[in-house]
């Protein structure tokens, strides 16, 4: 702890990286503490160069910087998350028949395969026709984690 006291920008440091794991590892990129942890990490820099000094200015200046990081970043990332993952077509799973664990619709649903559920939603091509649980479909394209289906054509 002593070592802390006579080196506060290396606190900042460690509470930045600390705070860049947590948020990278459980929160999954979601904002309040990406946010902190820049705010950490500038003000241990400046603490480094002599620019602010003192713990009560060190803690204010956390604040100030986390809120300024909020405004400019909160708008890029939340439009990051909101944007639609890229039709992969190329994967080894397209064309695959396999049963529907639950009702699958236009926004949810999942399928069965090799013993485990995977989300599913109908895929554009498929004409908004639910498909019912245990009815067969194929699988017509993946998004993120996502298979894209279609109910079987009736032979």
């Amino acid at each position: 702890m002593e070592y802390f006291l006579e080196n506060p920008d290396h606190l900042w440091y460690l509470i930045a990286g600390i705070s860049f794991v947590i948020e990278l590892s459980i929160m999954g990129l979601s904002g309040p503490l990406l946010f902190f942890a820049i705010a950490s990490l500038t003000t241990g820099i400046l603490v480094s160069i002599g620019f602010v000094e003192g713990w009560q200015s060190e803690i204010l200046t956390v604040g100030l910087l986390t809120a300024v990081v909020a405004v400019i970043l909160w708008k890029p990332l939340k439009s990051l998350q909101n944007s639609k993952g890229k039709t992969d077509d190329s994967s080894d799973m397209i064309g695959l028949q396999v049963p529907a664990s639950s009702e699958i619709d236009a926004v949810s649903g999942t399928i069965r395969y090799s013993g485990i559920d995977w989300q599913a939603r109908l895929a554009d091509e498929a004409n908004g026709e639910c498909i019912s649980e245990s009815s067969q479909c194929e699988i017509v394209g993946v998004t993120g984690t996502t298979m894209l289906v279609k109910a079987l054509e009736a032979e």
